[in-house]
């Protein structure tokens, strides 16, 4: 059976994209963005997922004004690259799958979920710019691509309990597929960003590191937040983030945070990634080492010092 191994989210700023395509990465100012995700592309390739279920928002790429689908599931065997004004981004057409994404769209229709089914769809930087940070730029993106995209730009876009039950039905959609499949799902968006108006330029980073604990240890708490609070506390823009709950709430309850980065500025954004992953069914925890003759007490003391350092080291975080 198929089955989620973990769940990755990231910004998706655009100008990552064009520094990518500009080859200016190597450049004092991305240079910290993108060694930021040095860890993460190693982590995709030790993962090796069979297929990633990226949500993302459409940027008047696919649709307009004229039709604002609130989920819109690709159902195609593969997305061209949409040209958002400056040609299409120089990157490998995303590959699909059409047999997985029809059985998605299956189940959570019948777990009324009404998805807006899309066999033809151009993707923008939305979806491809995440693929680039967690794959770097490879001839041929190295694993198929089912995208799901959320409207986030019109009023009214979906609430963060929608977007988590949502992902909950695509978790059981995911895991009743018979084939033997690793699935890595992506949330992009985010983090505290506004664009226009009169706080143009917005970033709370002290929102954002708590929406990061939060997701990783307690999402009900992100579950109940409003649009008005993402707004007033992230910026009009920040709402992305409720596409993050999607890849949350197609996670297990209990989670490992596998790594997190986090840097502004970013053009006019906040940066924000974190990799959580499912604990594996049936691990059982390591058995206590028998009990040995007690030591004098200032030789007890390095052992423990030694396995203190070595918990702060590998930095990771469980949830509740």
């Amino acid at each position: 059976m198929a089955r989620i191994i973990a769940g990755v989210a990231s910004s998706h700023v655009p100008a990552i994209g064009a520094a990518i395509d500009n080859h200016r990465t190597g450049e004092p100012y991305w240079q910290r963005v993108f060694e930021g995700f040095e860890r993460s592309k190693e982590w995709m390739r030790n993962a090796k997922p069979d297929v990633c279920f990226v949500v993302y928002n459409d940027h008047a790429s696919a649709f307009s004004v004229e039709m604002i689908p609130t989920f819109a599931l690709g159902t195609a065997a593969e997305f061209p690259i949409a040209d958002e004004g400056w040609g299409p981004r120089p990157v490998p057409v995303v590959k699909g799958h059409p047999e997985l994404a029809a059985h998605i769209a299956q189940s959570v229709i019948l777990d009324e979920f009404d998805l807006t089914l899309c066999n033809k769809m151009e993707v923008d930087h939305g979806l491809t710019v995440p693929l680039n940070l967690m794959f770097g730029s490879p001839k041929e993106w190295p694993c198929p691509v089912i995208p799901l995209a959320v409207n986030v730009v019109m009023y009214p876009p979906p609430t963060g309990h929608r977007c988590f039950m949502l992902g909950k039905a695509i978790k059981k959609a995911i895991e009743s597929y018979p084939e033997d499949l690793n699935v890595v799902v992506f949330g992009t968006g985010g983090m505290s960003h506004q664009i226009s108006g009169q706080r143009a330029g917005l970033i709370n980073s002290k929102f954002d590191h708590a929406f990061l604990d939060n997701l990783t240890k307690d999402p009900q708490k992100l579950v109940r937040m409003e649009h008005l609070e993402y707004m007033r506390e992230a910026g009009a823009e920040g709402v992305e983030m409720v596409m993050w709950l999607i890849m949350r709430g197609a996670l297990d309850d209990k989670v490992d945070e596998a790594y997190r980065f986090y840097t502004v500025p970013a053009s006019n954004t906040a940066v924000g990634h974190i990799i959580l992953e499912n604990r594996i069914k049936g691990a059982k925890k390591a058995a206590k080492p028998a009990a040995k003759a007690k030591k004098p007490a200032a030789k007890k003391a390095a052992p423990k010092l030694k396995r203190a350092a070595a918990r702060q080291k590998i930095q990771r975080v469980r949830s509740k």
